[in-house]
């Protein structure tokens, strides 16, 4: 597994880093985590709600039609850019939406959709599981309580915690 993801590759991520460092020195790097620096990178274009809900798939009772199901979109479209960027982060880990749309996200298992799973207390927070695409969103009394649950979980997620 070290051989596959970093030996392999060592001398060409070091002849990389090189090069970059010389453009942005490091210590102006240290100031920023692994998400703002992929924000600076990359920046955000926009998500297409309608194309993630086309391809995502529900499990446990869980349908297009479930009114919980139908409160978790509506959520998301009220959230701004930066917002749905950082929930795709969130149950994907990475905030770039594949280039030829929703249908071609990977897990990692190969092509996997996302997938919304009915489990968790409604006390709970959404928990997200990247290497899945998988969020696991408890039923929750009301929209409000959705919506809000779901921003904290997105904006207050630090590491792991919180994700699988």
């Amino acid at each position: 597994m070290q051989w596959r993801f970093s030996k392999r590759v060592e001398r060409q991520m070091n002849a990389f880093l090189e090069g970059f460092h010389e453009l942005v020195p490091f210590e102006l790097l240290k100031m920023f985590d692994e998400r703002e620096i992929e924000y600076l990178l990359c920046g955000l274009g926009e998500i297409d709600v309608n194309d993630w809900r086309k391809n995502t798939v529900y499990r446990n009772a869980y349908s297009d039609k479930h009114p919980i199901v139908i409160w978790f979109w509506k959520a998301v479209d009220s959230f701004d850019n930066e917002l749905q960027h950082r929930l795709l982060q969130f149950v994907t880990g990475t905030s770039r939406v594949p280039m030829n749309g929703f249908s071609e996200l990977y897990g990692s298992n190969g092509p996997q959709k996302f997938c919304i799973e009915k489990t968790g207390s409604p006390d709970s927070l959404p928990r997200a599981h990247t290497c899945f695409n998988r969020l696991d969103l408890p039923e929750y009394r009301s929209y409000h309580v959705l919506r809000e649950r779901l921003r904290l979980a997105v904006e207050n997620c630090e590491g792991f915690e919180g994700v699988d």
